[in-house]
C-alpha cells in the first residue's frame, strides 16, 4: 500500500503550536521511515537545539517510570514543558512497544504541556530503537523545553543512552548489585548523576557508599571533570527529587560553562549521521545482493579467485 502523502509544512507548524496529534503523526513518521521523513528533518532543524535531554536509565525494577514522573512534576512545577519517550520493550507478536511506563505516568496523560510517547526498542541492543534520535528532534522542535528518555534497562551493552542525552541518570537500587556490578556494567562511566532509589530499604547506605567508592577510583576526581554525585531517593513518595533536580542543574551550569555541552551534542549529530549513512548503505547492500553482484564475488572468493578484501574494496566502489 502507498503511503498517504502528508503536508509537511502544515503539520510541523501544527506540532510547533503544540498540537500532540501533530507531534504523534510526525513521530509515526519517523518510526515508519515515511518517504516525508526527509522532508520533516530539514523543516524541524531550525526549531531544535533548544531542550535539554535527560536520559534515565538503570536496571529492571529500580524505579525507572516512577522516578521519571516524579522528575515531570518537579519540572512542571517550574512551569516547564516536558516531553518523555518511554523506550519499551518490543511486543514479540506486533512487534510495537508494552506499553508499561505509560500505566506509571497517568499522574501526567491529561497535562497538555507533557506529552508521553512510548516507542518500541525493536530488539536493538543499545536499550533505545534506532528511531530514537530523530523522535528527540520532533519533540525538540515542538517547544518542549526538557525531553526525558526513559532506556528499557542497562546492561554491558546498553550504554547507548549517553551518547543521546545532554545529562545521564543511572537509577540504582539497594540489594541489586554493588559497585563492582556496576562497573562491569558499563554505567560508572556513562552516568552524570547517580541516584539510589528506594533509599528507605536495608542497605542504601552501603550502595551509595559503594558508588562513590568507585567513582574515586577513575579519572573523574581530575581537575576540571565533573564528578556524578550520588543521591538517594524515595520516588515514590517524592523524596529526594529537589536534590535530583539540583543536580542536573549544576550539571548543565558546568557543561555550558566549558563547552562540554556543545561538544556532546556535536558527537551525537556525527553518530546520528553515522546511523543514517550507514542505514542507507546497509540499503543499497541489498539492492546488491539481489542482483546477485555479492553473491558472484561470493564465488569467487570459495572459488580462490580472489580474497575477501579485494571482493570488500569491489562491493564499496560499486556503493560509491
Amino acid at each position: 500500500m502507498a503511503p498517504r502523502t502528508v503536508d509537511v509544512p502544515a503539520l510541523v507548524e501544527s506540532a510547533r503550536a503544540g498540537s500532540p496529534r501533530a507531534v504523534a503523526r510526525l513521530i509515526s513518521l519517523v518510526e515508519d521511515a515515511h518517504p516525508a521523513l526527509r522532508e520533516v528533518m530539514a523543516a524541524l532543524a531550525p526549531h531544535t537545539g533548544n531542550a535539554h535531554i535527560i536520559g534515565i536509565t538503570g536496571s529492571p525494577g529500580v524505579g525507572k517510570s516512577t522516578s521519571t514522573n516524579a522528575l515531570v512534576a518537579a519540572y512542571r512545577k517550574r512551569g516547564k514543558r516536558v516531553g518523555i519517550l518511554a523506550v519499551d520493550p518490543s511486543s514479540p507478536f506486533s512487534g510495537g512497544a508494552l506499553l508499561g511506563d505509560r500505566v506509571r505516568m497517568q499522574d501526567h496523560a491529561l497535562d497538555p504541556d507533557v506529552y508521553i510517547r512510548s516507542m518500541a526498542s525493536r530488539g536493538h541492543l543499545g536499550g533505545l530503537s534506532w528511531t530514537t534520535p530523530q523522535a528527540l528532534r520532533v519533540l525538540d522542535a515542538a517547544g518542549c523545553d526538557v525531553v526525558l528518555v526513559e532506556t528499557v534497562g542497562v546492561g554491558q551493552s546498553e550504554v547507548e543512552i549517553a551518547g543521546l542525552a545532554d545529562t545521564t541518570i543511572v537509577l540504582l537500587a539497594p540489594g541489586m548489585g554493588d559497585g563492582i556490578q556496576a562497573a562491569k556494567a558499563g554505567i560508572l562511566e556513562i552516568g552524570d548523576v547517580f541516584v539510589v532509589n528506594k533509599a528507605d530499604r536495608e542497605g542504601a547506605d552501603a550502595t551509595v557508599r559503594d558508588i562513590r567508592h568507585m567513582i574515586s577510583l577513575g579519572d573523574r576526581t581530575e581537575p576540571g571533570l565533573w564528578r556524578p554525585p550520588v543521591v538517594k531517593t524515595v520516588a515514590a513518595q517524592g523524596q529526594g527529587v529537589d536534590e535530583v533536580m539540583e543536580s542536573i542543574d549544576k550539571h548543565w551550569s558546568w557543561m555550558e560553562a566549558g563547552g562540554t555541552l556543545r561538544e556532546r551534542r556535536v558527537r551525537r549529530a556525527g553518530d546520528e549521521i553515522e546511523a543514517i549513512a550507514i542505514k542507507a548503505l546497509r540499503e543499497r547492500m541489498g539492492d546488491l545482493r539481489q542482483g546477485q553482484g555479492v553473491e558472484e564475488l561470493a564465488s569467487e572468493v570459495v572459488d580462490g579467485r580472489t580474497d575477501p578484501y579485494a571482493a570488500a574494496d569491489r562491493v564499496v566502489d560499486a556503493l560509491a
